[in-house]
């Protein structure tokens, strides 16, 4: 009878064990997947957070091209405003200079075959050669003309002069020189220009020579 009563004891204290083991292998379950449940929420927010970063990163790198870009384009504009300005001004001293340029060779060319004026002539022609010289090496250049076809684009015509033996729109005389400026014009050369000689026929009906181009023109 002790036996049994002490086998009953040996029982139900085993059954005892079992179930705090299982109820214990169920806490550490439940607690192991609520573990993963909080894992998994933080990497999710985590995730999002990584999301959002990247796409601020992206912003701000887009208003980063777009500000460089800007500032180049605004660099670019300012160096070639600065450009033009500068070599409008250039240009408009070149222009104001040209002036005293005639005035050069108008002197050369009243003073070079008298005897008295020699030393002065001398002189006066060294000025004028480191002048030319220096416009040159600026981008200025005089237009050629003489034994030159008429360029509307290059030439100004005072006048037109019957001439035989001389091609029409030939220019035969240069009346007051005219310059280049880096390629461009900034003053036409004014010329005298041939044309044909008046007919007998024109002679006769009393119609000029420069009458008979504008009919033609006409």
């Amino acid at each position: 009878m002790g036996d049994k009563n002490k086998n009953k004891g040996l029982d139900e204290q085993n059954q005892q064990m079992k179930e705090e083991k299982n109820q214990g292998e169920g806490q550490t379950s439940q607690e192991t997947s609520n573990k993963n449940n909080t894992t998994d929420a933080t990497i999710q927010e985590l995730a999002v957070k990584i999301e959002q970063i990247e796409k601020e990163r992206d912003n701000l790198k887009d208003k980063y091209l777009r500000k460089a870009a800007e500032f180049e384009n605004y660099k670019r504009r300012t160096e070639q405003e600065f450009a033009a300005l500068s070599k409008y001004a250039t240009e408009q001293l070149i222009i104001d200079i040209l002036p005293v340029i005639d005035d050069f060779e108008r002197s050369l060319h009243v003073s070079k075959n008298r005897r008295e004026f020699g030393p002065f002539y001398k002189g006066i022609e060294l000025i004028y050669q480191k002048f030319m010289q220096l416009l040159e090496s600026k981008g200025v250049k005089p237009i050629e003309v003489e034994g030159k076809p008429f360029n509307v684009d290059l030439h100004d015509a005072l006048m037109q002069v019957p001439k035989d033996n001389i091609e029409p729109n030939t220019i035969i005389e240069e009346v007051e020189r005219g310059y280049l400026y880096d390629d461009k014009v900034i003053r036409h050369a004014k010329v005298v220009v041939a044309k044909e000689p008046e007919t007998d026929e024109t002679a006769h009906d009393g119609t000029s020579g420069e009458e008979v181009n504008k009919k033609e023109n006409k």
